[in-house]
């Protein structure tokens, strides 16, 4: 199918903030005029009319944004991943439908792009498909040939002025959500803010990608079950990213799900074991876990089949200092140790001031119920029904993420609690993501079996850190 194409990409910053602020005054005024009639209705119906009314505006905005490729596009998404913590649900319910491959540059000025950035006599050294095999927000990706070898290859082309319009296309996106009305402009929105901003900046920077490609390409070499692409610096600039094209199959494709129990628990036994590795050894974390990232390649013998990573342009680099704590809250819920899981969270900066004992005590519950994947089962038994005769988790069965949002609601325990720091939410959603791979995949695993190895590492680090932060956040009290 012929995707549809545009001849260029708006990044002109007048015609964006002049687009999107006309937007954000016709909502604010149709959302002002609206609510205003929730006065003529029933007082216990005003506050669902006020929901209808903002979801509907919010899906207007989201059509406006949905006209500009570029940076305002992917601020909307990010804000869409990681928005519930700080934007009203019907804000975040639109911004999910946003789509990142509607349309993609024309191929006449995308081949003007590659002459500007590579030169006539490189271009001329690859066939390149002008049909690209995908276009998103901020660039589009096409096939090509080394003509000399037959080497295959992968252009990631960063659309033409896309970098120099991300803090435009930031202040218009502000502009428009406080013109609409639908934001209260608080610190932590504003500290989210600049969040997005530095996310942005690292997903443009191809420099930046390359390295981090290299970094784990030469981190799992040893590792024949995973596969990273080969970085081509003879094709690459700040905004071309040349790579070797990767053979696979998306993780959610039907065959997967065809291949045998031990191949599937093979493949979810190195998924979980990378986001380990990430997590408590190299203190790096692809902070955008979806199934676009991985490939999958069936060999001949289970032991051969491999999964293929892909885009480390998300990849964020942590200190010890943020990440620290959280890996005791892990080790805590591990342990079910509700003195200690109080601590981790401390130093989180997770709790608010006068949580009372029976709420910290029904948290407790909710985190130990949360790490019921990587539990031994024999001493905290999960479910039965998520159990096979082995003892070995059955991750297809498991609705683990409906319990937990389930137990919190019913006990209310967001109304206890701080808002958590961002790097609280990247591990949280790097967990959740190796999850639902492994939940997608069907795969029976015991989960201690692959956590346990990683708990000790940087332990003692850890503990005495989360001791020294409660010790200068208790002195500053």
């Amino acid at each position: 199918m012929t995707r549809k194409t545009v001849k260029r990409v708006k990044t002109g910053a007048f015609e964006r903030r002049f687009s999107l602020a006309r937007a954000g005054i016709l909502a604010g005024a149709r959302y002002a005029t609206l609510t205003a009639g929730t006065f003529l209705t029933p007082r216990e119906q005003r506050a669902d009319r006020r929901k209808a009314i903002l979801s509907s505006q919010a899906q207007e905005l989201v059509h406006e944004l949905g006209k500009l490729k570029g940076s305002v596009v992917k601020i909307g998404q990010m804000m869409a991943l990681f928005g519930e913590h700080f934007l009203p649900e019907e804000v975040t319910a639109a911004l999910h439908t946003l789509e990142n491959s509607t349309t993609a540059l024309e191929w006449p000025a995308i081949e003007r792009h590659l002459r500007k950035e590579l030169g006539d006599i490189k271009l001329s050294e690859l066939d390149i498909d002008r049909e690209p095999i995908g276009a998103a927000s901020l660039g589009q990706v096409h096939r090509a040939v080394r003509k000399s070898d037959g080497a295959e290859l992968v252009l990631k082309i960063q659309y033409p002025g896309v970098a120099d319009a991300i803090d435009s296309d930031l202040r218009a996106v502000v502009q428009l959500l406080r013109l609409s009305r639908m934001v209260p402009m608080t610190d932590q929105f504003n500290q989210w803010l600049d969040e997005v901003r530095a996310m942005l900046s690292r997903e443009v920077d191809y420099d930046l990608e390359a390295y981090t490609t290299r970094f784990f390409r030469d981190l799992l070499k040893d590792d024949a079950r995973f596969v990273v692409p080969e970085v081509f610096a003879t094709y690459s600039t700040h905004n071309i990213l040349c790579l070797s094209f990767e053979h696979g199959v998306s993780v959610s494709d039907p065959a997967v799900l065809e291949l045998s129990q031990t191949r599937r628990n093979f493949i979810g036994r190195a998924i979980m074991e990378l986001c380990c590795h990430e997590v408590f050894e190299w203190n790096k974390m692809q902070t955008d876990p979806n199934f676009g990232n991985y490939l999958l390649r069936v060999g001949d013998s289970p032991e051969q089949d491999q999964i293929v990573l892909l885009d480390f342009g998300a990849i964020r680099d942590f200190d010890d200092e943020v990440l620290g704590p959280g890996r005791e809250m892990i080790r805590a819920a591990w342990h079910h140790d509700r003195a200690r899981l109080m601590d981790a969270l401390n130093a989180l900066g997770f709790l608010g001031n006068g949580t009372p004992r029976k709420v910290l005590d029904e948290f407790s519950a909710l985190c130990f119920e949360a790490i019921e994947v990587l539990q031994d089962p024999d001493r905290h038994p999960p479910p039965p029904e998520v159990l096979n005769e082995q003892g070995e988790y059955l991750w297809g069965n498991s609705d683990l993420p409906s319990r937990i949002v389930a137990r919190a609601s019913r006990n209310a325990l967001s109304r206890h609690f701080d808002v958590p720091p961002k790097e609280f939410i990247f591990l949280a959603r790097k967990l959740l993501g190796a999850y639902t791979f492994l939940h997608v995949i069907e795969a029976e695993v015991r989960g201690n079996t692959i956590l346990e190895p990683f708990l000790h590492m940087h332990e003692e680090a850890d503990r005495a850190l989360v001791a020294r932060k409660n010790t200068e956040s208790a002195g500053r009290q």
